[in-house]
């Protein structure tokens, strides 16, 4: 008596999934499907370049943390970096490295702490080691739970 009840059940059971089937294909094919754009996955996707200034313009970097950094050079190893950090206990870190090589790394202050954005300016001078390698300005936060670095924010010097 039992296994006549089961047959009954497995059937309705069995017609449902292809029912559910057919109208999940039903829907797939009448919803339009956004297009989602393809990032590169060593590309932080929180950093933005203003693309639409002229080549005698300064171009200006943002991501979370960081917006409106400007880099004015000011000598032949010498720049300003100035802008606006969303960061803890108004501190951040910077590092600044030639693709291979960590070649000086440091810290600043912004005049507030999170959560407001706080203004810093600060003075570097880079100077290659190699002739054919590009200097990079890395802004980050550094985490308060373990250290690591957070909001990266790197910046092509020369």
């Amino acid at each position: 008596m039992k296994k006549l009840l089961l047959v009954p059940v497995l059937f309705l059971f069995a017609c449902d999934n292809q029912q559910r089937e057919e109208r999940i294909a039903t829907l797939d094919s009448t919803f339009i499907k956004p297009e989602i754009p393809l990032v590169h996955p060593l590309t932080p996707d929180t950093t933005s370049v203003d693309t639409s200034a002229q080549p005698d313009t300064i171009k200006t970097y943002g991501n979370k943390r960081f917006k409106d950094v400007i880099v004015k050079r000011i000598g032949e190893d010498q720049f300003q970096i100035s802008g606006q950090a969303q960061v803890f206990e108004a501190s951040f870190s910077w590092v600044l490295e030639d693709g291979h090589n960590e070649l000086k790394q440091g810290h600043e202050m912004t005049d507030a702490g999170a959560p407001e954005f706080g203004n810093f300016s600060f003075k570097l001078i880079a100077q290659k080691r190699e002739p054919n390698t590009t200097l990079h300005l890395i802004l980050y936060e550094v985490s308060a739970k373990n250290g690591s670095r957070q909001h990266e924010l790197p910046i092509p010097l020369y």
